[in-house]
């Protein structure tokens, strides 16, 4: 009776498979994603980078355009709009501006109310004093690189479809204000009561470091993010940059106004180590310089860290 039993439970599970165990566990089965590759990387970042953008600045047309490619980036996703729309508009910034907000919904009832912001600013300075006749500043490593990051994190979680947690993908306008776009959203999903568990910023990962470490974790001393996610990871990807400390990068990107409105980790991940890159603000942060290949890996490195905070059983990621 008991083998009888057994093998008519085998049956059944052999006949149903994932699906089944899904249901019997109270588990979503985990799908493969396409990976991020040089191609995908070098399509989003030319144009985000490209000359007819005019260098992003924030209230101009290119910020517009770039804005617009983004929406339709996560629509094609599947990847939702928080609010009524895509747009979250600032209420801090004289001109009008608006943040890009997607999400996808958690999976998992216990932890669905609980959220991760992926983070990114799409703004930069727009036109500056020439050199060499060109007077367009890209922002090709700043900061289309990192958006470049969101959007391609955001399309894999999408595609795999597990996430425990939500998770809030922000490019954020106006960081170059004065940080006006993480300033306006944290202080509205504080007032709306939103439970932010961590938030993860990406900032100029456009080039390569030469170090023992893929990149660094600005506030790297104030939580135990890093060590999560290299835990995470399986391999240690994240470092300490002491010049990032005595630069105070902490406070100079997006994560600090999530910092200051939720009390949690909040940090920004970089490979911008002040040796590999020149042309911060100026004509020269064009897509040419940009490395696609360390970009790709770079993003699929940095897809089970996200994985590993959007999953995990237990608030691991704490403030020391």
């Amino acid at each position: 009776m008991q083998k009888l039993t057994f093998f008519f439970i085998l049956l059944i599970i052999i006949s149903c498979g994932n699906t089944c165990i899904a249901q019997s566990t109270g588990s979503s089965i985990s799908k493969a994603v396409t990976p991020t590759t040089p191609e995908s990387v070098g399509a989003i970042l030319k144009y985000l980078a490209s000359d007819e953008l005019k260098g992003r600045d924030t209230g101009s047309e290119g910020i517009e355009m770039a804005g617009q490619y983004i929406e339709g980036y996560f629509e094609s996703a599947g990847i939702a709009p928080f609010y009524s729309s895509y747009r979250d508009t600032l209420s801090n910034y004289e001109e009008t501006a608006t943040n890009i907000v997607g999400v996808i919904e958690g999976k998992d009832q216990d932890l669905k109310d609980e959220w991760v912001i992926i983070g990114a600013h799409f703004d930069h300075v727009g036109t500056v004093k020439p050199v060499n006749g060109d007077s367009i500043a890209n922002g090709a490593n700043d900061n289309a690189s990192g958006t470049t990051a969101v959007m391609e994190i955001a399309r894999q979680i999408a595609e795999r479809g597990n996430n425990r947690r939500s998770v809030m993908f922000v490019l954020f306008s106006a960081e170059e204000k004065g940080l006006k776009g993480s300033k306006h959203l944290a202080a509205r999903l504080k007032k709306e009561g939103v439970q932010v568990y961590t938030m993860l910023n990406f900032e100029m990962i456009g080039v390569p470091m030469n170090r023992d470490y893929l990149a660094y974790l600005t506030g790297y001393e104030k939580s135990n993010m890093a060590e999560k996610l290299n835990s995470y990871a399986g391999e240690e990807l994240i470092g300490f940059l002491p010049e990032a400390g005595k630069m105070q990068l902490f406070k100079r990107s997006d994560n600090y106004p999530f910092f200051t409105a939720f009390n949690i980790p909040s940090q920004t991940v970089c490979t911008f180590d002040f040796t590999n890159f020149d042309h911060y603000h100026q004509p020269g942060d064009e897509f040419k310089l940009m490395d696609p290949d360390h970009m790709a890996l770079f993003i699929n490195k940095m897809l089970p860290m996200v994985e590993g905070m959007v999953n995990s059983d237990a608030n691991e990621i704490k403030m020391l």
